[in-house]
This record gives structure tokens, C-alpha cells and sequence, in this order.
């Protein structure tokens, strides 16, 4: 075999820097863009958040699926049963915790009529909750959320004004927020989920098709649900899942901001590790199992969605392959202009993708200033996500590919107790 000349090599490397750089710069402004849109488009004319529209709403089933909540869990029935909706139920499922869950909600049960519990033998999986939730519900259109989230009173107003106002939504996602802001990972995450999460729904809104239906909170149609097969409960990521069952099943997804939910997030490395560890697996055992179906034209909608999760998995392997050729040119004096041009040193590109991933901050804020007016406190902590969050992103990436392809289809996807932030 011959040896590939330097400066192949060199045009190569060149290459791979530009798509390291490029590809996300191009996405900060495509999301950006599509977010205005959908602004000016959709939101800008809406109603205060406890104003929703006076309509004729139908029943609701609120069902919340519990694993070991003990320390959340109370405040997550206060909020769920107090909600300003005419008429609803709350199903809580219980899937086989080991910790106070299964009594402290039959001691609730016993308060108040509204709420059902359900108890699972063993612990099933979120699916199998939500599963069960989905069947036992009394009403045709359900509200999921997390055991640790906290319901904002008109939030079911919101989500269903979304399903009866058109009889193809088949689910509606909300606008999760942070509840806990008191380390440097909470307040980046407070961040995160206004300046990229929210974003990118907006943005993925305007041009057709979202990712994902948040698992924090959703609405759904039952019948919807129903056509689509029920949630898997072989994958890790279920709302991911659902969410391209439903859309490939030329059902409409949506996003309602003004449908909130105070959720905790990890705020320990190991907590956010495994957190976003789950999420690339889960995200790419669906990328996977539907790369055969996403090739027909009647799925052509879906087409930028799954390109876009695409390339973002390829960026993150380039991003490794370019730290650990670089790391290797520092042991090679012939490869020493590999060192100019380093994807961990912050040269001019660096202080851009910086600067606009402020400018992005800035635009979420000014989006979101109706919904939660403490995210200016966090503006400068935002410096910090390319350099933690994106070097999550590229590793969990790269270790969770070889897992979601050797994954058996049909092995049960259980979940375990999450991280919840720091406890006072």
C-alpha cells in the first residue's frame, strides 16, 4: 500500500476542521431563524400565560408514572390536582418502586377522588407505565408528566387547546423548565433549555417536524397513541420513540410554549453523564430502527429531522477523531501544523461559536421573557456550554453508537432513579 501524501492529509484535516466549525455555526442561525418565524408567525399574538383561550374543553386523564419518587412526589399530586381545567382525572402508576411511593399514594388516593393509583408488581419501564396509564384513562385525551414535575395550573388548558384544534395533532409538547438553579451545571442546564431546547422546537415547528415530544410533559390524543402502536418499551428515550411513531404515522406534532412544567435536572457531572448518556442512546436507537422507513417519499417530511440528528452524530465523531489526531501530532514533528489548528485551543473560531452562542442566549431570553423571568441571571454562565455540554455531546455520542446498534430489539428498556440535583 502506498503512503497517502502530506498534503492529502493536510487538505483532509483542513476539511474536518471546517465541518467542526461550520456545521454548528450554520445550525445556531438555521434554529435562530426558524425560531423568529415561528414567533412572529404563531406566538407573538398569544394570549398571557394565565389567559388561556376560553373554549369548550373536553375531560383530561393526567397521568403521571412514578419510580421511586418519595421526595417529589407530594408536591407533584398538590400541583396535578390543582390545575384550573373544568373537568380531569390523575392516574398515577406506580411501577414497582422499592422506597414510600406505593403508600404515600394510596394515602393521597384516600384525600382526594380524583386521583387513581395503579401498582405494577415490578418495576416495567416508563413505557410500560404510560402504557397502562394510556389503557386505564377514562378520557380521550391525556396529559403525561414526569413524578418530580411540577404542573403549571393552566398547562392542560394550553396542551388541549392544541389537540381540538385540529382533528390531526396527535400530541402536543410543552416547555419544561428548571426548577433547580444553585450550581454551575443547573444554571447552564436553565440556559440550555431556553437558548437550544427551546430553539430548536421552535425552529424544527417552522420547518415541519420536531425531534422529540419532551417525556417532562405532553399531550396526547388516545386515539393517536393508539394508531401508532402505544410507547415502546424497548428503547430508552419512549418520548423520542413516540414521537417519530406518530409523526411517520402522518400524525401532527406541536409545540406549546405556553404549556409549562418546573422539572429538577442533574447537577452532578456523574447525574448529567448518565442523563445524557440515555438521551444519545435513546436518540440513536431511533435514528436506527426507522433508517429503513424514512426512506419513502410519503416520509419525505421527516427527511431534515433525521439529516439533522445525522450530522450532529457525525459532528461529534469528527470532533473526537480531530482531538485524537491532534494529540497525536504532538508525538509526530512531521505532522506539527495539526498543532496550529487544534480543536481544543479557542482561536478566532472559537471566540465566534462563543459569541454566538450568547447572541442565541439573548434571543431565547427575549422569546421567553413572558414564560421565566430569571433566565437573565444565568446570561453569562452560557459561556460555559460549548466548552461542558458539547464535550458531553461528542462523548456520549461516540460511546453510545457501538450500544444502541448491539442493543436487542425487544429487550426491556427499565429505568432507574435519576439524578435530581443537589438536595438542601
Amino acid at each position: 500500500m502506498f503512503p497517502l501524501p502530506v498534503d492529502f492529509l493536510h487538505w483532509v484535516w483542513v476539511a474536518l476542521l471546517g465541518y467542526a466549525f461550520y456545521y454548528p455555526l450554520f445550525m445556531a442561525y438555521l434554529w435562530m431563524v426558524g425560531a423568529l418565524h415561528y414567533y412572529f408567525h404563531y406566538e407573538r399574538k398569544e394570549p398571557p400565560l394565565d389567559e388561556p383561550p376560553e373554549l369548550d374543553y373536553p375531560p383530561i386523564s393526567i397521568l403521571i408514572p412514578c419510580f421511586n419518587e418519595e421526595d417529589n412526589l407530594a408536591d407533584t399530586l398538590r400541583y396535578a390536582l390543582a390545575v384550573d381545567y373544568p373537568e380531569f382525572e390523575v392516574v398515577a402508576i406506580n411501577d414497582g418502586s422499592t422506597d414510600a411511593t406505593a403508600r404515600l399514594l394510596d394515602e393521597a388516593a384516600q384525600r382526594d377522588p380524583r386521583l387513581r393509583v395503579v401498582h405494577l408488581a415490578e418495576n416495567q419501564g416508563k413505557a410500560v407505565a404510560l402504557n397502562t396509564g394510556c389503557l386505564l384513562a377514562k378520557h380521550e385525551h391525556l396529559v403525561c408528566i414526569d413524578g418530580d414535575a411540577l404542573l403549571e395550573p393552566h398547562a392542560p388548558k394550553w396542551l388541549v387547546r392544541q389537540l381540538i384544534g385540529s382533528p390531526r395533532v396527535g400530541a402536543v409538547t410543552g416547555n419544561p423548565r428548571i426548577r433547580n438553579r444553585s450550581t454551575l451545571l443547573g444554571k447552564v442546564q436553565v440556559g440550555e433549555f431556553s437558548s437550544i431546547i427551546g430553539i430548536i422546537k421552535r425552529a424544527q415547528r417552522t420547518y415541519g417536524r420536531l425531534f422529540t415530544l419532551s417525556g417532562v410533559i405532553a399531550g396526547f390524543r388516545k386515539t393517536a397513541v393508539r394508531q401508532a402502536g402505544y410507547w415502546s418499551d424497548d428503547v430508552l428515550t419512549e418520548d423520542i420513540d413516540m414521537s417519530w411513531k406518530l409523526q411517520l404515522a402522518h400524525w401532527d406534532v406541536r409545540f406549546e410554549p405556553h404549556a409549562q412544567a418546573w422539572i429538577l435536572m442533574p447537577e452532578t457531572l456523574k447525574g448529567l453523564w448518565k442523563q445524557r448518556l440515555r438521551w444519545a442512546k435513546g436518540g440513536l436507537q431511533v435514528l436506527l430502527r426507522n433508517a429503513g422507513a424514512i426512506g419513502s417519499w410519503q416520509k419525505r417530511r421527516m427527511w431534515p429531522i433525521y439529516a439533522e440528528y445525522l450530522f450532529s452524530a457525525i459532528w461529534a465523531y469528527v470532533m473526537a477523531l480531530l482531538v485524537v489526531v491532534w494529540a497525536l501530532g504532538l508525538l509526530l514533528p512531521q505532522f506539527g501544523w495539526m498543532q496550529m489548528s487544534s480543536p481544543l485551543l479557542p482561536g478566532w473560531h472559537g471566540l465566534v461559536l462563543g459569541m454566538t452562542c450568547l447572541f442565541q442566549f439573548m434571543l431565547s431570553k427575549w422569546l421567553d421573557r413572558r414564560y421565566d423571568f430569571g433566565t437573565g441571571r444565568n446570561f453569562f454562565w452560557m459561556i460555559w456550554y460549548p466548552l461542558v455540554f458539547w464535550m458531553i455531546h461528542i462523548v456520549t455520542t461516540v460511546v453510545a453508537l457501538p450500544q444502541a446498534i448491539t442493543h436487542s430489539r425487544g429487550l426491556r428498556a427499565r429505568w432507574t432513579s435519576p439524578d435530581r440535583g443537589v438536595k438542601a
